[in-house]
């Protein structure tokens, strides 16, 4: 059982794989040789790049700080997460940039658009998962457990501060995301 926060960051994920995968589905259309709905692309990236690297990442980042305080040995790790953030962050602008000027007319060569979204695409649903796997998901030990005589209590990773249970925001349903 995670706190309701930490069940709220598990919530955004799984909503930001979703629209991965809806950009992936775009993005497999250069495979066949069809255009595809790169304004649809573009909202894609412009609600990944507004809300998860201005709003989701950032709550992230601070509370990584607090585990690293509470938890030294995770201080690397934790670094290379908050690293993720920013070539995510880099790698999403760089796309988006891209996509924008196609829709403004510019002819911009299919495959560095497809590599470019592939970088993105990996590096992202990567990041997602190793966060899943070796921060949310592993039991730590609650900081008053040393004061308590019974050394089974534990909690998810203590990422329940800094994250609003603000999911309800993020689009679920529908083609458009709108910001």
């Amino acid at each position: 059982m995670w706190t309701p926060q930490v069940q709220a960051w598990h919530d955004e994920h799984r909503h930001f794989v979703q629209l991965l995968e809806r950009l992936q589905g775009e993005l497999d259309v250069f495979a066949t040789g069809e255009r595809p709905d790169y304004a649809l692309m573009l909202e894609i990236l412009t609600y990944l790049r507004e809300f998860c690297d201005r709003v989701h990442h950032r709550r992230e980042d601070a509370a990584f700080a607090r585990l690293a305080r509470r938890v030294p040995q995770l201080q690397l790790p934790l670094a290379r997460l908050q690293q993720e953030h920013r070539v995510i962050a880099h790698a999403g602008e760089t796309l988006r940039g891209m996509l924008a000027a196609v829709l403004d007319g510019a002819a911009a060569p299919r495959a560095e658009i497809e590599a470019a979204a592939a970088t993105y695409l990996v590096y992202y649903r990567n990041h997602i998962a190793h966060e899943e796997r070796e921060i949310l998901d592993v039991p730590l030990p609650h900081p008053r457990a040393r004061r308590r005589r019974h050394d089974g209590d534990v909690r998810r990773r203590g990422l329940n501060r800094g994250c609003a249970n603000n999911h309800a925001r993020i689009p679920t349903r529908g083609i458009r995301i709108t910001t």
